[in-house]
């Protein structure tokens, strides 16, 4: 499969603004004003859709949300698709989605993580179009640590671009800004800080090379069976390897040891060379911690298993390219993702 990057974001572009899973709340609608205000100030046209009510679970109807999310991915003067956020249950639009227009359509850039993963990983391994795991709409206008790039960053990169990622060093888990109170927050109050980690018994130097996929673990899990979720879409032969990341949101070890074995034998991991474990402030369980989970179930892969790397549910973000040829290096004295727009 040959992956198509989207052209590169400019300021002047239009970037839509739809909720295909969750919708924003009434009190938190002044954090949505905000971040819509920063895009703006950006230089960029912004454009809010119907699918935006956050008085349920979802936004609107599942055909609606669909349709809406179909007609920003192939509106040719929105450049990027951005949700405010992600949800719970953004699973029951996927079967509305027509991947043979996406897959003929020129590729826009669509961002986000947690549920939005659920539609992000089955797009990029069903029609070749380059999604980009990244913060979500609310969280964009904070400030990104140096080591870091943000989504609007790597989106404004030609194809062909290279760049590298790594640890800043600091996070922030379990604290959050009250966005009903302060809906102009900008900087992260960082309350804990280390670096990647190897999870595997392995002790040598890392260098890995693949296509990067990966998601959330408690909504790819679902995808499992469903024929959205074949990452072996991105292998051209035996020879092409892939480096997948994942990262568990909120439920307890066990559990996501449990998605994970799952995740395994539906051969998601087939062919990868690493595997990139996010951070996470998701609960131990009594038993089993959630490192010991990741090794309980990807321990047989033989593989290098990186944790803590800033990809998931505890900020900061470090974007990640679904369908990017992906480097790996992680030694005593440097560690980093470096990504290639090829």
């Amino acid at each position: 499969m040959k992956i198509r990057y989207p052209r590169p974001l400019l300021p002047g572009d239009q970037i839509g603004v739809t909720s295909p899973s969750s919708g924003v709340p009434e009190e938190l609608i002044g954090r949505l004003d905000f971040a819509v205000e920063e895009l703006r100030a950006k230089g960029f046209d912004v454009v809010i859709g119907r699918c935006m009510d956050g008085s349920s679970h979802i936004s609107a109807p599942a055909k609606e949300r669909a349709d809406e999310l179909m007609r920003m991915l192939l509106d040719p003067k929105i450049r990027a698709v951005v949700p405010p956020w992600g949800g719970v249950t953004v699973i029951d639009i996927i079967d509305l989605l027509d991947f043979d227009a996406l897959a003929e359509a020129e590729p826009t850039w669509f961002v986000g993580f947690s549920d939005i993963s659920t539609l992000l990983t089955p797009i990029t391994l069903r029609t070749g179009m380059a999604t980009l795991h990244g913060s979500n709409l609310m969280d964009t206008p904070y400030q990104v640590p140096e080591a870091l790039k943000s989504w609007i960053e790597i989106a404004s990169l030609p194809a062909g671009s290279s760049f590298r990622q790594s640890s800043p060093g600091l996070y922030r888990a379990n604290d959050w800004d009250d966005w009903e109170v302060d809906p102009k927050a900008t900087e992260h109050q960082w309350n804990g800080s280390g670096r990647w980690e190897r999870l595997d018994s392995g002790r040598g130097a890392v260098h890995a090379t693949g296509r990067l996929i990966g998601g959330c673990i408690e909504t790819l899990a679902n995808l499992t069976g469903t024929g959205n979720l074949d990452s072996q879409a991105l292998r051209q032969d035996d020879d092409d390897a892939l480096i997948v990341y994942v990262e568990a949101s909120s439920v307890e070890a066990t559990t996501i040891c449990r998605h994970l074995h799952g995740l395994r034998m539906a051969g998601l991991f087939d062919g990868a060379q690493a595997v990139l474990i996010g951070r996470t402030s998701a609960p131990d369980s009594p038993t089993l911690t959630q490192h010991e989970a990741v090794v309980d179930a990807l321990g047989m892969l033989d593989i290098p298993l990186i944790g803590n790397v800033e990809c998931g549910h505890v900020p900061p973000q470090l974007p990640i390219v679904n369908g990017a040829l992906g480097r790996v290096v992680f030694n005593d004295a440097e560690q980093y993702l470096e990504q290639h727009l090829l």
